[in-house]
């Protein structure tokens, strides 16, 4: 008996000093390098958000946060690498649009709503509709009128199918009643590439993918969701302007794998709110078309629960088949 007791004091012991240790490693984190897996190619609007964070954290913690672009499977081999990752910290994904969408459209590697823990959303931004300078319009209603014209004929990018290009592309074309096909890309950057080759006739893309070549002259915007006028393009129309009222707004923000102690989800997730909040990030956001759109844990994950069944719905209405 008297064995018995000792032995289970012992492992109360044992018990004990594990979670000692363990409150530790929590208090001392990050004691490393962390890995932000980015399940997009390099460039274009993941880029310029991961790196945001990245360089953030790694100025404020002083441990070198990594980018680590892990593209393919219409981004599910990059997130199926990070959620089967140790959770630890160590290992963050960047999130997005492409998420919700998956989660209807394939039989993913792993749950969305459970292997997924969303950190925080760090940028909202709308959609902008934009053409080749070859294509010959100039307003929306020049393009609704030759795509009417030509049915099925115009082909659109996305950055993956089920993703925000994507379901905004065929928000558009439910609300103009017209027909276009889409063309799926491995991310933002060869989508814009292949459309300012007029190899495609247009696409709806984050402004910061077509910003720069909008100003320059090599992409012409046509109109942009939402109720207002984004201040990095002031010369290009909302929507509703051009007498077709539609928003669809977006976000980009930063998740890890399902399990990783609530204290440093909490603690990443502050420190991505002091970045957002800051002045200069502010301007840089609003230069690239984005809004400001800092949510804790508990809000990210409510949004993406949300677009998960909006999503869900627009892919069913319109009959989007996984490519």
């Amino acid at each position: 008996m008297k064995s018995c007791a000792l032995d289970r004091r012992v492992f109360a012991l044992g018990v004990s000093l594990m979670c000692v240790q363990v409150a530790f490693a929590q208090q001392d984190y990050p004691d490393r390098p962390i890995r932000l897996i980015v399940p997009y190619p390099p460039g274009a609007s993941t880029t310029f958000t991961s790196r945001l964070v990245g360089e953030r954290l790694t100025q404020v913690w002083g441990q070198n946060v990594i980018v680590d672009n892990r593209p393919g499977a219409n981004t599910m081999i990059g997130t199926q690498l990070a959620v089967r990752s140790r959770p630890d910290g160590y290992t963050l994904l960047y999130i997005g649009s492409a998420v919700a969408g998956n989660h209807t459209l394939y039989k993913t590697p792993y749950d969305a709503t459970k292997d997924i823990a969303p950190i925080a959303i760090v940028s909202g931004f709308e959609t902008v509709l934009v053409v080749p300078p070859t294509l010959p319009v100039n307003t929306l209603q020049e393009f609704i009128a030759l795509a009417k014209a030509k049915p099925g004929a115009l082909n659109y990018a996305t950055s993956s199918s089920g993703g925000a290009t994507h379901i905004a592309a065929e928000l558009f074309n439910t609300a103009a009643g017209i027909k276009t096909q889409q063309i799926p890309y491995k991310g933002g950057g060869p989508a814009v590439t292949d459309l300012m080759g007029g190899h495609v006739q247009f696409m709806m893309s984050a402004p910061v993918n077509i910003i720069g070549n909008v100003k320059n002259g090599r992409l012409h915007g046509i109109a942009v969701t939402g109720e207002s006028r984004l201040s990095a393009l002031p010369n290009v129309p909302t929507f509703a302007e051009a007498g077709l009222p539609l928003s669809f707004k977006n976000w980009q923000g930063i998740g890890a794998p399902a399990g990783v102690p609530r204290v440093i989800i909490e603690k990443i997730s502050a420190e991505i709110g002091r970045l957002v909040a800051l002045p200069e990030t502010r301007a840089k956001l609003d230069a690239q078309g984005y809004e400001p759109f800092y949510k804790d844990p508990q809000q990210s994950a409510g949004i993406l629960k949300a677009d998960i069944a909006k999503y869900a719905k627009i892919i069913k209405e319109a009959g989007i088949k996984a490519e």
